[in-house]
C-alpha cells in the first residue's frame, strides 16, 4: 500500500508515517489488509490491484505490516530505509506506467481541444457565408467603426430602448395613462435627437449616459405599470410588419430611382451634343467628309459596328479600340446615330479623328428600307395598343410600376436598338463584322476575333449562363407552347454587347427572317418583353459559338463582385445594367476603367462641364 501519488508520500514526515502504523496495530491488533481500507483516507489507495480485482484481493489471508517492512541496518535512518522501500524496481514501473497514462490522457485532452476549435471555426465559416456581402449593415464587423466589439454598444442599447419605449407608449395610449404617456413620448423624443444618425458611441454627445439612464427609469416604470407579455408581443409583432412593409417601399423606391437615372442623359453631355450640333452644321459641307472611304466596304479590313445616340460613350468605344489596337490602320468603324444626334457624333470625330483609323458616321433615319412594311418592330411602335402601353399608361410611381418601368425604357422604342438585326442590309458588302454596344471599353488588340473560327455559326459571343441563372427560361415564357416546343428553358444564354457576326452564313440561314418571324408572333408580348436580348437568343439559337470568357467581361453596370483581376485580364469590358460609368450613379471602383479614355482637358467638355 501506497499513496496515490509518489510525490505526496515524500511529503509526509517519516515518523508520522510510523506512528500511525504502530497506533492501528495497538489499538486492533494485526494491521489486516481490509482495516487499512476502511480506515485510510481517500488519498490513500492500493498499487497494482485493478478495480475488478478488489473482491479477490480481499479474500486473501491478512498480512502483517511488520512482516512486510524491510528491515533497517544499524546506523542508518527510517528514513533512509523508505527511501529504500520507494525506490524498488516494481514500484518505478508502476510509477512509468502512471505517467504514461496521465500523458496519454492529457495528449487525448488536447486533441479533444483541438477538433472543438476546428468545429467552432468551420461553424463561423458557414454563418459567414450566409450573410450578403452586397449589403453594408450598420452592425457590419468589416467596418472600420467597429473594429471594437463593444464599439457601438450604447448606440444598439439606445435603438433596444426606444423600440421598447415605442410599445409602451402605444399600450399607454390605448389604457388612457395619460401621463406615463406623455413622459415616455418626452423620453422617446429625447432619445431619437440624441442617438441621430450615430453610428458607433464615439459618435455620441457626452451627454447621452444620462438621457440612457432617465430613459430606463421611465422604461422600468412603465414595465411595472404596462407589461403584459401577449399584448408586448402583438405590438412587436405590428412594428415588425410595419419595418418590413417600409423596406419593402423603400425597395421599390431604390428601383424606380435606378431605372429613372438609367434613363436620362446628364446636363454635361446633353451640352456637348448640342454645342457640337451647332459647330457642325456651321461647316461648309466639303469639310464635313472623313478621310479614307474606300476601306469602308474593304472585306479585308477589320470592321466594327457601334449604334448609339451618345456621343461621349461612342468616343470612349472609339477611342479605347483604337488605342489598344497593334495596327490602327487596318480597323474600320461604323457609326450609326439618330437625326437629333448626328451632326455632333459627326462634329466630335472629325475634331477628333482616331488616327489612322477610318471611320463614318450613318442617320439610321437614311434607311429608306427599314419602315414598317418590312420591320415588324416598327408596326408594332405604331400600333395603337403599344402607344397606350408606352403613353396612356398610368405613370408609375414611386412605389408602384418600377418593375414595368425597366420595359418603359426609350431605347426599346429607338430603331438603333434593334438595327443588329438587319447587318447584312446595312453593310451588304462585309463578311464578317464585330458588333460593339456603346457601353464597353476595349482594353486589347481585338483582331484575334478575327481568326475565331465560329464552325458554321452565325454569331460568337460568351456565354452568360451560370449555375441556375441567365438560362433560357429567364428571358422566354415557357408556358407558351410556341416557346415549349421550340427552345430548351435550360439552354444557355449569351451576352450582347461583342459579338461577331459571319454575315456570309447569316445570309444563308436567312437570320433576319427567322427573328421577323418571332417578332410578329410577339405583338400582345406573350413570348418575351420588350428588348433584343430575348428574341436575339431564339433567332440565333443553335447558331451562336461560344467564345473564351476574356474576350468580354460584364457586369461592370450592376454587380459589385466581379473580381479585379478578371477584368484586366478582359479584352472588353462591359457596362451592362443601370449604373452606367457617364451617370452619378457608376459604381466608383469601375469607372476609372472607362474615364481613362476621356478626353476630360478637350475644350467641348471643359465647356459643358464634363469632369472626371
Amino acid at each position: 500500500m501506497h499513496c496515490a501519488d509518489q510525490d505526496d508520500i515524500s511529503a509526509v514526515p517519516n515518523t508520522q508515517v510510523f506512528d500511525v502504523i504502530v497506533s492501528s496495530t495497538d489499538d486492533m491488533g494485526p494491521l489486516s489488509l481490509d482495516n487499512f481500507r476502511k480506515n485510510l483516507s481517500a488519498s490513500w489507495r492500493v498499487v497494482g490491484l485493478e478495480t475488478s480485482n478488489v473482491a479477490d484481493e480481499i479474500k486473501q489471508p491478512t498480512t502483517h505490516v511488520r512482516q512486510e517492512k524491510p528491515k533497517v541496518k544499524e546506523g542508518k535512518s527510517s528514513g533512509e530505509g523508505l527511501a529504500q522501500w520507494t525506490d524498488s524496481p516494481a514500484r518505478q514501473v508502476r510509477r512509468q506506467l502512471i505517467e504514461k497514462r496521465r500523458e496519454k490522457r492529457a495528449a487525448e485532452l488536447v486533441k479533444m481541444d483541438n477538433e472543438v476549435i476546428v468545429k467552432l471555426e468551420n461553424a463561423a465559416i458557414e454563418r459567414s457565408r450566409s450573410v450578403e456581402s452586397a449589403v453594408l449593415g450598420k452592425y457590419n464587423i468589416w467596418r472600420k467603426e467597429v473594429e471594437n466589439e463593444n464599439a457601438d454598444s450604447s448606440v444598439r442599447f439606445m435603438r433596444d430602448q426606444i423600440i421598447m419605449a415605442r410599445v409602451y407608449v402605444s399600450i399607454a395610449k390605448m389604457k388612457d395613462m395619460l401621463e406615463l404617456y406623455q413622459e415616455l413620448q418626452f423620453r422617446l423624443r429625447e432619445s431619437q435627437h440624441a442617438l441621430g444618425d450615430a453610428i458607433t458611441d464615439s459618435d455620441l454627445h457626452h451627454s447621452t449616459r444620462e438621457q440612457i439612464k432617465a430613459m430606463g427609469q421611465v422604461l422600468s416604470k412603465a414595465r411595472g405599470q404596462l407589461y403584459d407579455c401577449k399584448l408586448v408581443t402583438v405590438k412587436l409583432r405590428a412594428m415588425l410588419q410595419t419595418a418590413d412593409e417600409q423596406v419593402r417601399g423603400f425597395k421599390k423606391q431604390s428601383t424606380f430611382l435606378s431605372q429613372l437615372a438609367a434613363k436620362t442623359i446628364p446636363n454635361g453631355i446633353h451640352c456637348l451634343s448640342m454645342r457640337l450640333t451647332i459647330d457642325y452644321y456651321l461647316l461648309s459641307p466639303e469639310k464635313r467628309k472623313f478621310p479614307r472611304s474606300e476601306n469602308l466596304e474593304n472585306p479585308s479590313l477589320y470592321h466594327y459596328a457601334l449604334f448609339s445616340d451618345n456621343v461621349l460613350a461612342a468616343s470612349v468605344v472609339v477611342n479605347s479600340a483604337v488605342m489598344n489596337a497593334k495596327d490602327p490602320s487596318k480597323h474600320v468603324f461604323h457609326l450609326v446615330t439618330d437625326k437629333l444626334n448626328f451632326g455632333a457624333m459627326n462634329m466630335w470625330f472629325l475634331l477628333n479623328p482616331p488616327g489612322k483609323a477610318t471611320i463614318h458616321v450613318e442617320n439610321v433615319d437614311d434607311f429608306k428600307w427599314l419602315n414598317s412594311s418590312y420591320c415588324p418592330v416598327l408596326r408594332q411602335l405604331e400600333s395603337s395598343k403599344m402607344k397606350e402601353y408606352y403613353f396612356k399608361a398610368g405613370h408609375p410611381t414611386l412605389t408602384s410600376g418600377a418593375s414595368n418601368m425597366k420595359y418603359r425604357n426609350p431605347k426599346y422604342l429607338s430603331m438603333l436598338n434593334h438595327l443588329r438585326f438587319y447587318l447584312p442590309e446595312v453593310y451588304p458588302k462585309l463578311d464578317k463584322i464585330i458588333f460593339l454596344d456603346d457601353d464597353i471599353v476595349v482594353q486589347k488588340d481585338l483582331t484575334g476575333l478575327w481568326e475565331v473560327d465560329l464552325q458554321g455559326k452565325v454569331n460568337g459571343a460568351v456565354e452568360t449562363c451560370g449555375e441556375s441563372f441567365h438560362r433560357f427560361d429567364k428571358y422566354l415564357n415557357f408556358s407558351n407552347p410556341h416557346i415549349a416546343r421550340n427552345f430548351d428553358p435550360n439552354a444557355c444564354g449569351w451576352a450582347y454587347g461583342m459579338n461577331v457576326f459571319d454575315l456570309k452564313e447569316w445570309k444563308k440561314k436567312d437570320i433576319t427572317g427567322i427573328y421577323h418571324k418571332w417578332q410578329n408572333m410577339n405583338e400582345d408580348r406573350v413570348l418575351w418583353k420588350l428588348g433584343t436580348l430575348p428574341p436575339g437568343l431564339m433567332t440565333f439559337y443553335g447558331l451562336t459559338h461560344p467564345l473564351n470568357k476574356s474576350w468580354h467581361v460584364l457586369g461592370l453596370g450592376y454587380s459589385p463582385t466581379v473580381d479585379r483581376s478578371v477584368i484586366e485580364n478582359a479584352a472588353v469590358v462591359h457596362y451592362n445594367g443601370n449604373m452606367k460609368p457617364w451617370l452619378e450613379i457608376a459604381m466608383s471602383k469601375y469607372r476609372p476603367y472607362w474615364t481613362k479614355y476621356v478626353k476630360y482637358n478637350h475644350p467641348y467638355l471643359k465647356n459643358c462641364k464634363l469632369l472626371e
